[in-house]
């Protein structure tokens, strides 16, 4: 099994609905805010090579928007996610899986693009992969998270015969985390604070164990338990799933991977007089 870092680019979303209710006075030391109060996010996916599966999870935002679109988010440093998948001798056709953790236009709008005003899929020989429940919710999204779910990032999935809805077992109402089945070295856990169905892939690598954090946990800032975003659709949920997650990755020593912070690519934990925080930061290339 091999696993890289793609990276994407970056993006700025406003730092006091990054971090909730946190104060200003704290949130802007982990990640500086410009005059306008936006903060610098990275746009990081993930390519797992398993077997004869190479196994992308998600896709960043994509080019397709428009001028108006991209000025709420001022997108730097991009970087398509074929010549990104060129660095490491892959092409867009290579693809045999793609694995979206949830379908928000920062982490699916990068899978479909537009070709002479037709909407196509990138990845031409891949499957793509969405919860069930999350796919449901995007189709009828509820008011406050609509704008996130753009029908031009999710419609063409479908239309391209491609797509394949995970189905997820019905909420016990138990206070661990649900995890499904993936791939032989894949699983996913299940967390429903931030959106419903959103997943979080828990890879077997090298004897560890590496879990894409999606957006359960968006950056290393993100780690205190009260520090949950404005965007949550049900924060009192996302902090029982941090807790919950947090505990196993410390019990089990896992490294977590980060798909928006800006500086820091993975980590593990400590449990400290605070709580649990940050041990070592390194890259996913030094596993």
């Amino acid at each position: 099994m091999q696993v890289h870092s793609i990276e994407t680019g970056y993006f700025k979303l406003d730092g006091g609905a990054m971090y909730g209710v946190v104060p200003k006075a704290i949130w802007n030391k982990l990640n500086p805010a410009d005059e306008n109060n936006l903060c610098t996010w990275a746009l990081r996916c993930l390519l797992i090579i398993d077997g004869d599966r190479k196994i992308l999870v998600d896709t960043g935002m994509g080019n397709k928007q428009d001028d108006k679109f991209f000025s709420h988010y001022q997108p730097s440093n991009t970087q398509s996610l074929k010549d990104a998948l060129l660095k490491i001798n892959f092409s867009l056709t290579d693809i045999t899986d793609v694995l979206l953790t949830h379908l928000h236009f920062d982490h699916v709008g990068g899978a479909v693009e537009k070709i002479n005003d037709a909407l196509v899929t990138v990845f031409p020989k891949a499957t793509y992969w969405v919860s069930e429940p999350q796919w449901n919710l995007a189709l009828n999204p509820n008011k406050r998270e609509k704008a996130s779910f753009l029908h031009e990032n999710i419609i063409p999935l479908k239309d391209s015969g491609q797509l394949k809805l995970i189905s997820i077992p019905a909420y016990q109402g138990t206070n661990q985390l649900q995890e499904i089945h993936f791939s032989e070295n894949i699983s996913c856990y299940v967390v429903n604070g931030h959106t419903q169905g959103m997943l979080l892939p828990k890879i077997n690598f090298n004897g560890k164990t590496v879990v894409y954090m999606a957006d359960l946990l968006p950056s290393v800032g993100h780690i205190p338990i009260p520090y949950v975003m404005g965007y949550d659709m049900q924060p009192l949920m996302t902090l029982n799933e941090k807790e919950y997650f947090l505990n196993e990755a410390l019990i089990h020593n896992y490294t977590l991977f980060f798909e928006h912070d800006p500086l820091n690519e993975c980590c593990n934990l400590q449990r400290t007089e605070k709580g649990i925080r940050v041990q070592d930061i390194y890259a996913l290339e030094s596993i």
